[in-house]
């Protein structure tokens, strides 16, 4: 025979794991934004912006369900190799590569 208090403890013990898998939330993306030129580059403030803009219409909110890393190359080979190797390091779920053509190889 079973006693309550043994009971009602095997009750809270079975029920731990779904109570703890309820309180998870949704797992937060990752997306790394690499651009060839400055940020302040005039075009890229508003590329930068239409994405985040696009990405808010979609229900993705930076800091909330979705982190997303900046790198900027600044035209500089050297720079987009070190920055690149950097975001792909971090294992993002999307890499996002903005700018034009720069040749990096020797």
């Amino acid at each position: 025979m079973i006693r309550r208090r043994e009971f009602i403890a095997g009750l809270g013990a079975a029920a731990w794991p779904l109570v703890a898998r309820g309180q998870q939330g949704e797992r937060v993306r990752r997306i790394t934004v690499f651009r060839i030129l400055a940020a302040e580059d005039p075009d890229g403030v508003a590329e930068i912006a239409a994405f985040l803009q696009g990405m808010a219409q979609l229900g993705w909110t930076n800091g909330v369900n979705v982190r997303i890393e900046y790198r900027h190359g600044l035209g500089n080979p050297d720079n987009v190799r070190k920055y690149a190797t950097e975001l792909v390091a971090l294992t993002p779920d999307v890499i996002l590569s903005i700018g034009g053509a720069l040749h990096v190889w020797p």
